[in-house]
């Protein structure tokens, strides 16, 4: 089949393969742990805060900075912002530098120029309808408006498709449109016309793959297996870049501006790495607790992409420490534990009492002290910014996340098998992320009323949809983590329990499915009117978006993907074009 190899050349990279674990016979029994002497490589990982930056002359060591590497820095932007607002009425210039921007990860730096453009966009839209005849164009207008909240419909779409109702087949020939349609697909909340959208782009763009050359073929299959609405910006910057050219006279200034700015931020995130591994070392937990994972950089990693706007250092720091608390009460009740201790342990955490944990083993006692501890100083910093005392908020949602966690030891410990509904209702709990939700929702302060509070403390779906992406992700994991070794069952061994002769690849296309679906009912939870800010409506999307990396582990029960992004976030300079010399 012929195709056209006019592309657009600004691509999302590969995060890594999906593998998938086989699925063994069905055993919810808990077993011993036996020393395991695989873990992800930097997370022998405390090793990294120590290894030696790489230096050249635009990228100065930690903390050093200097007056004229932060004017070069103002410098771009003001060029940037001033080439933005001559774009002018040039509607489709202008989308496509928002996109590159968003892609870039510096959108921090453009929230008001991307407002009025996209206000402008939304407005036409709304009283002239979209009469555009490029693909392209009315889709990225669609996806960017989308993504940012508009209300806009997908019947947008319809002036592509043929009187059949079918997408036009001259259509074939547009690369770009077709990439842009994929896209746009992935806004989807459920519309026919999305659906139809994605299969008829994305059967397309795989059959043109043979016809194109490498480079080409390597930028539609990264978008087809990396789309931008389920990717991380800041995760894929260095990446973007290489494959960031054109004619646009902005290139330039847009691609030395963002290698600057990747610099600044790594210095910001390599404080807050530094901060944590303080505080983790400091706590002691794992001179206690020998059998729980010992990975504060990984942890780290999650708030470095749900909260990505560098302005919020505070927040991820904070953040940090519950994210790593859940892991370890995490393998407190997968390996750690008697389901006596868990069961009191349990209440104790209800009760909030730390009497009751006196006929219980040190590593308990000192580990609800934390909790405690940890709790009650985030409530203080909540309570004096923000004026609002969520001690109540956060203390329940520990205390459900126990819950939950119990109730899968008692279906272990007696072999029971639940239900797979009931399973994955349980489990979206014990993901850990209505507790991270829960704290970034008092740590941003937006919004703190006792109805919203009522609604966060409430698991609303904006939340239980991001919950059960992971659950499902996490089952179709393709290893066991690298310290877990007991056994916490899986959302496909349910099913095959419950469906006899059931295949193991047909359960995990139901997950798959099901999964896919979770997507469009978060899509449908973000532009749905609801209380919340738009970053802690991004937080539960970046949630999603980081499951995959956080999954996907190798044969070797590694996280390659998650490694080589961390090397390249908080190691790795971006050189850059000094022009102040």
């Amino acid at each position: 089949m012929p195709c056209s190899c006019g592309l657009y050349a600004w691509s999302i990279p590969a995060v890594g393969p999906n593998k998938f674990r086989e699925i063994g016979k069905t055993n919810f029994t808990r077993i011993v742990p036996m020393p395991n002497t695989h873990k992800w490589s930097i997370a022998h990982d405390h090793t990294l805060v120590s290894i030696p930056l790489k230096k050249d002359n635009h990228s100065p060591e930690l903390g050093s900075f200097t007056d004229e590497f932060y004017n070069e820095h103002a410098q771009k932007l003001k060029e940037v912002k001033h080439v933005f607002s001559k774009l002018g009425e040039d509607a489709m210039e202008s989308m496509m530098m928002i996109d590159a921007i968003q892609r870039l990860g510096i959108d921090h730096h453009f929230e008001e120029e991307i407002e009025a453009v996209l206000q402008k966009q939304y407005m036409k839209s709304s009283i002239h309808g979209d009469c555009d005849e490029d693909l392209y164009e009315v889709a990225l207008r669609f996806r960017l408006l989308r993504q940012e909240g508009y209300t806009l419909p997908a019947d947008v779409l319809n002036n592509f498709k043929n009187k059949e109702g079918k997408f036009k087949q001259n259509l074939r020939e547009d690369i770009r449109g077709l990439m842009g349609l994929y896209e746009a697909s992935q806004l989807s909340i459920g519309e026919d016309i999305l659906e139809e959208a994605e299969n008829f782009s994305s059967l397309l763009l795989n059959a043109c793959l043979q016809h194109l050359d490498r480079h080409q073929a390597a930028v539609v299959k990264n978008t087809l297996e990396h789309p931008h609405h389920k990717s991380l910006a800041r995760f894929m910057t260095k990446n973007f870049l290489t494959d960031f050219q054109g004619t646009n006279g902005w290139i330039n200034a847009l691609q030395e501006l963002a290698k600057i700015d990747f610099n600044m931020v790594k210095s910001v995130h390599q404080k807050e790495m530094l901060q944590i591994s303080k505080w983790w070392k400091d706590l002691g937990l794992t001179e206690e607790l020998k059998f729980a994972r010992d990975q504060p950089l990984k942890w780290y990693m999650w708030p470095m992409a749900i909260i990505p706007d560098p302005r919020l250092s505070e927040q991820r720091i904070e953040l940090t420490k519950p994210i790593s608390l859940i892991y370890i009460i995490d393998d407190i009740f997968d390996v750690g534990g008697t389901l006596d201790e868990l069961t009191l342990f349990t209440e104790a955490v209800n009760r909030w009492d730390l009497s009751a944990f006196k006929e219980l083993p040190e590593y308990m006692k000192m580990c609800f002290k934390t909790l405690d501890d940890i709790t009650n100083e985030i409530s203080t910093k909540v309570h004096k910014e923000h004026k609002w005392n969520p001690v109540g908020s956060l203390r329940k949602a520990w205390a459900s996340l126990c819950n939950a966690f119990l109730v899968e030891a008692k279906w272990f410990a007696s072999g029971h098998v639940p239900k797979a509904e009931e399973y994955l209702k349980n489990g979206a709990v014990s993901s850990g992320v209505h507790v991270v939700l829960v704290h970034l929702f008092f740590l941003l302060g937006h919004g703190i009323t006792k109805e919203n509070v009522d609604l966060v403390d409430d698991f609303p779906g904006i939340i239980s949809s991001t919950a059960t992406i992971l659950r499902l992700w996490d089952d179709l994991g393709s290893a066991k983590d690298e310290n877990q070794d007991g056994h916490d069952g899986s959302y496909v061994e349910c099913y095959l329990k419950e469906h006899r002769g059931s295949s193991v690849e047909n359960a995990r296309q139901i997950v798959a499915h099901m999964i896919s679906d979770m997507w469009k009912r978060l899509n449908k939870e973000c532009l749905s009117p609801n209380p919340f800010s738009t970053s802690f409506t991004k937080g539960s999307l970046n949630i999603a978006r980081m499951v995959p990396l956080m999954y996907s582990y190798d044969d070797q029960q590694c996280l390659p993907g998650l490694e080589e992004h961390m090397k390249s976030l908080l190691l790795e300079n971006l050189p850059y074009r000094n022009t102040q010399k």
